[in-house]
């Protein structure tokens, strides 16, 4: 039984690792697009292959 006590506080440490770690990626702050596709030509048919993509059903 004594065996399983380190095997565990490793365990544990890991665990606190990977939450620190998954708390501060949903930290980021959210960036602006506004200039990304500055001077882009984006016609009505683009739309619409875009909303057929995003509207499909999944299988």
């Amino acid at each position: 039984m004594e065996h399983i006590y380190p095997e565990l506080k490793k365990i544990e440490n890991e665990l606190k690792e990977i939450k620190v770690m998954l708390k501060t990626q949903g930290e980021k702050k959210p960036v602006k697009l506004g200039g990304m596709l500055k001077g882009a030509k984006i016609t009505e048919n683009d739309i619409k292959e875009a909303k057929k993509s995003l509207l499909k059903p999944r299988d």
